[in-house]
């Protein structure tokens, strides 16, 4: 369920009132994004939804409207084209820079992949653009009704089905798509690119993600749907979806947020609050890189981030597989791939003692040419890292404290 929901009314280029919903997090938004819903489709679609969903529950705003014609909002469907669709994306970043910020994230789904493509460059402040199951050009819809295409170019108009509802497809409309030019927008995008795609996509055909993938210059990332349909019907997809956008994103959102006393200095972490969450916490590791730390919502978190006993899993497994790696370096060992999996759970002390102890169960896997004592070696090699041989010596902890008066 969405942390908060507001009811948003803006006016469109033509004027007509277009209704949306901003979808916010608890405390305030990392970033905003605006979501293009699909052709024919409406802010309300089960992708919409989740996705936006899944990303305020890690920090980041989503607003989702439906475009001219379509849903709660008024004008006429016969009357829109691309370009108006374009044009109310226009509007809607318009009105968040105007009431609460610009968005720095477009992201369009299907028929709305293609219009985010064209206006990014419209919204300079926008510095990430997704598509999920995108075409590589707007006429790839014309499909959807090639029985009525001859009577369309006869009489101006006709009445076709799309998803089980009826709709007017004027000529203009397939004027307006067939005067495209997307392609060359994609080259000179420049913003960040993330392509959404299922290689079993039965409406959008993979190829058009490869398209699009060609054109576009870097940054750009690719990101396969495996076994999704187009709509996301699945919760599963849509929730992978908004995993990846907000990983993704926080390398082209995070730089100008307004925590630039969040630095830590070189050999340094530091982890400090923002009001971005009860737990979330940026950390900031030798002033090189930045993480985010969180608690997951069973225990009252927003799920934003790893755990800190997950980042201590995460420190304690990198740590055996590179001390895994030069060793076999080293050693001139074929190591082909050394993976561990690590959980952590608090089990009953040993007797006589009596309570709970802290358990690391870890699961090494090592892949390569090797033999049976070749393996074994690797593996024992992952006993003697810095960070496992820490954890398990006498540690000192110095703690100092200081008050700041505001």
């Amino acid at each position: 369920m969405t942390l908060k929901s507001k009811k948003i009314e803006f006016p469109s280029a033509t004027g007509e009132t277009l209704v949306g919903k901003l979808d916010l997090p608890k405390g305030k938004p990392l970033a905003y994004a605006i979501w293009a819903h699909c052709f024919s489709c409406t802010k309300d679609i089960l992708a919409a939804s989740r996705v936006a969903n899944g990303l305020t529950r890690r920090g980041i705003a989503v607003f989702r409207f439906d475009f001219t014609g379509l849903g709660a909002s008024g004008g006429d469907f016969a009357n829109t084209n691309f370009s108006s669709n374009v044009e109310d994306l226009v509007a809607a970043a318009d009105f968040l820079r105007e009431h609460y910020e610009a968005p720095k994230i477009l992201i369009g789904h299907s028929w709305g992949g293609t219009a985010v493509l064209a206006c990014a460059h419209q919204i300079p402040e926008a510095k990430a653009v997704c598509t999920v199951a995108a075409p590589a050009d707007p006429a790839h819809v014309s499909h959807l009704f090639q029985d009525s295409l001859a009577d369309i170019e006869a009489k101006g108009f006709a009445q076709v089905c799309l998803a089980g509802r009826p709709f007017q497809i004027k000529k203009q409309f397939l004027d307006d798509i067939a005067d495209r030019a997307l392609l060359k927008k994609v080259a000179t995008l420049g913003k960040a690119l993330l392509i959404f795609h299922s290689p079993t996509d039965a409406l959008v055909g993979i190829e058009n993600a490869g398209v699009i993938y060609e054109a576009a210059k870097h940054p750009k990332s690719f990101v396969s749907l495996e076994n999704a349909d187009h709509l996301l019907t699945r919760k599963e997809d849509a929730e992978y979806v908004a995993n990846m956008i907000s990983a993704w994103a926080a390398r082209y959102i995070d730089s100008d947020q307004p925590h630039d006393d969040v630095v830590a200095k070189a050999g340094t972490v530091m982890v400090a609050e923002t009001g971005q969450g009860r737990f979330a916490n940026p950390v900031s590791i030798g002033g090189r890189h930045l993480l985010r730390a969180d608690e997951p919502a069973s225990v009252g978190g927003d799920d934003t981030g790893p755990s800190p006993y997950e980042l201590l899993l995460a420190a304690l497994g990198a740590c055996k597989v590179m001390t895994m790696r030069m060793y076999a370096e080293r050693k001139g060992l074929a190591l082909e791939r050394a993976q561990v999996t690590l959980r952590h759970s608090k089990v009953p002390a040993p007797a006589p003692s009596t309570g709970k102890v802290d358990r690391i169960d870890v699961d090494i896997e090592v892949r390569g040419d090797l033999d049976a004592e070749g393996r074994r070696r690797i593996a024992e090699i992952a006993e003697k890292c810095p960070v496992h041989r820490t954890l398990l010596s006498e540690l000192v902890i110095e703690t100092h404290y200081e008050t700041v008066e505001d």
